[in-house]
């Protein structure tokens, strides 16, 4: 009895530990979008203290705005054009890293180098990729001119699929990487033994991967593309460092334009508050869909099954 009750009391220290992570998210999370919520309903400007209730007006006034709708498109365009080729991407490597029978050397060095640009900050790559990319002097356009791909130096930074697809390229080579580490954890947790039976079998390498790994390593997925989204939606250092919105706002990301809303001299605090409430319901929205898809098949595999 005695034992027993010394390690209830050994068990409530754990409660200190994870006080910090509480208070923290308490004062600074969810105060803080309690606040925005509130301030979305208002028409508070700049740092005035008197503000009135105008109930959703913000919110039409919003969808109303141009600016916000086509920042709104600009961040989901951006994010599919490099999370489909990261996410495939780093599905090859993780498979091609785990798999047996290719027995890759040297793989400890090629992981660190595909995981290197997640570290590198967002200010090196912004300049990084600005001075590669300028006009017309920057080394792309003087390879593109001497192989006789261009006649002239183009101005990439003008062309608004060119710029889209810049800060795209940026987002999917930083962080492909990361995916495929968390994807490797992913695939070397499943057991061996599937795999030895499927060799024997002599299952090839595709039937492998798409029978065995893939649908195994559907929760992880699943995390990449929750993450990837949340991230993505949130999306603001790269395009706001290299090219600021330009051209004609074509690379305006609705982080930038809550930014600009809220800080730049507009101190439009009531339309930054509404385009965050909209961004926090339209993730919410998004995921809630993604984890019905993901458990779709499943549920039917299990009636069909029945």
């Amino acid at each position: 009895m005695k034992s027993r009750s010394s390690k209830l009391n050994y068990d409530r220290y754990g409660y200190f530990f994870i006080a910090p992570f509480f208070i923290v998210f308490l004062v600074f999370g969810l105060y803080s979008m309690v606040y925005t919520f509130n301030l979305s309903f208002t028409d508070l400007k700049g740092w005035n203290r008197d503000y009135n209730y105008v109930g959703f007006k913000n919110f039409v006034d919003l969808f109303h705005n141009p600016l916000f709708m086509k920042s709104f498109y600009n961040t989901f365009i951006i994010w599919i054009m490099n999370f489909v080729p990261q996410i495939t991407l780093a599905i090859i490597l993780a498979a091609m890293f785990t798999n047996p029978r290719l027995k890759l050397r040297g793989q400890g060095i090629f992981k660190v180098l595909f995981y290197l640009p997640n570290i590198i900050t967002a200010a090196s790559v912004s300049v990084l990729f600005y001075v590669l990319f300028n006009h017309p002097t920057g080394p792309i356009n003087q390879l593109l001119v001497n192989f006789g791909i261009l006649e002239e130096p183009y101005n990439f930074f003008r062309d608004k699929l060119a710029s889209r697809s810049i800060v795209a390229f940026i987002q999917f080579w930083m962080w492909y990487g990361s995916n495929m580490l968390i994807l490797i954890a992913a695939m070397l947790g499943i057991s061996p033994s599937l795999y030895e039976s499927a060799m024997v079998d002599g299952a090839s390498n595709t039937k492998i991967f798409f029978k065995i790994t893939l649908p195994l390593i559907k929760p992880i997925l699943l995390y990449n593309l929750i993450t990837s989204l949340i991230g993505g939606t949130q999306m603001f250092d790269i395009p706001f460092l290299l090219l600021g919105g330009a051209p004609d706002y074509s690379t305006e990301t609705i982080a930038m334009f809550i930014y600009k809303q809220a800080f730049t001299g507009a101190n439009n605090y009531y339309i930054a508050s509404a385009a965050s409430v909209v961004l926090f319901l339209v993730v919410i929205l998004l995921s809630a869909i993604i984890f019905k898809f993901f458990h779709m098949e499943p549920e039917r595999k299990r009636k069909g099954v029945k």
